[in-house]
């Protein structure tokens, strides 16, 4: 059962880095087809096929109708561990916006200090990511943006929120180990999947064991995006779902408010339930892609 315990490892590592900040406070163009796919994370490899770059996007969704009011909202793809420099690069960008719509499980108004929480939290998601953090020598989302301008704004759902929704919807930790081990055993029973344990393992031995690290883990994202849809379940979840309701009714509130130039700052894991979302809802289409990177593997 060894396999197994690689997607385990995989559903922790993947909620760590890419889907959720949760809450520790409490360069190819889009496709043309509405049906397709966007890529939000892609791997780079070199001639020897060696991951050299991990590497994040913000796709630019503008109005399907030429006719209607200037609008852009970008979708910005997160890791939450990542190269100091690729945290930069986004507080750079983040000026520009009229919004930042941050993700974050905490109070409705909740303000992140610069720098983050100096306190240790104990939220084990949270105690994870520090983890990730040290061993791979990256650095954390929240020490490294900074949250503080005005056009930063909180659009996500409160501990009582999340809570309740995982309440009425019955839904548990148990329930989504189970359904991540079910599309394990489908993997397995297709021959799919790249890398293994045993390279996670060997990393773990290797002189420069973040380096290693950072590249065997970068051959599983790609297999990420379908795990990601296994969180949610068949109907839907809190974990993507709700929370991203919740992002695009704050969404709405800024627009009606005339903002022109949006940013919806979230886990790229969330994104692609974001676009259908955005798609459908707001009428919009995706218009360019920037790729940033985040993990440099060279």
């Amino acid at each position: 059962m060894v396999f197994l315990n690689r997607w385990q490892f995989l559903l922790v590592f993947s909620a760590a880095v890419s889907l959720t900040a949760s809450s520790t406070l409490a360069a190819k163009e889009p496709a043309a087809a509405a049906t397709a796919k966007t890529q939000y994370m892609r791997t780079l490899r070199d001639e020897k096929e060696r991951p050299t770059a991990l590497e994040t996007a913000i796709v630019s969704f503008v109005p399907i109708d030429p006719k209607a009011a200037p609008l852009t909202v970008d979708l910005v793809g997160a890791v939450h561990i990542a190269d100091k420099s690729y945290y930069a690069d986004l507080n750079h960008r983040f000026k520009d916006y009229d919004a930042v719509l941050y993700e974050l499980v905490a109070p409705e108004g909740t303000r992140i200090p610069k720098g983050g929480r100096k306190e240790k939290s104990s939220n084990p998601l949270s105690a994870m990511q520090l983890g990730m953090k040290d061993m791979l020598h990256l650095q954390f989302q929240l020490d490294e943006v900074d949250y503080t301008p005005k056009n930063f704004v909180h659009a996500d759902l409160s501990p009582e929120g999340f809570s309740k929704s995982m309440h009425d919807r019955d839904e548990g930790i148990s329930d989504i180990f189970a359904r991540m081990i079910g599309y394990a055993i489908a993997k397995q029973a297709q021959g799919d999947g790249k890398g293994s344990e045993i390279d996670l393992l060997v990393a773990l031995f290797q002189k420069d064991r973040s380096m290693a690290l950072k590249r065997a883990m970068a051959e599983q994202f790609e297999e990420m995006e379908g795990a990601m849809v296994v969180f949610e379940g068949p109907k839907g979840g809190t974990l993507i779902g709700e929370r991203n309701k919740r992002a695009l009714q704050v969404l709405k509130k800024q627009i009606a408010s005339g903002k022109k130039k949006i940013a919806i700052f979230y886990g790229a894991g969330h994104m692609n339930d974001m676009e259908k979302r955005l798609r459908e809802d707001f009428a919009l289409q995706p218009r360019k892609t920037t790729w940033l990177q985040a993990w440099d593997m060279k």
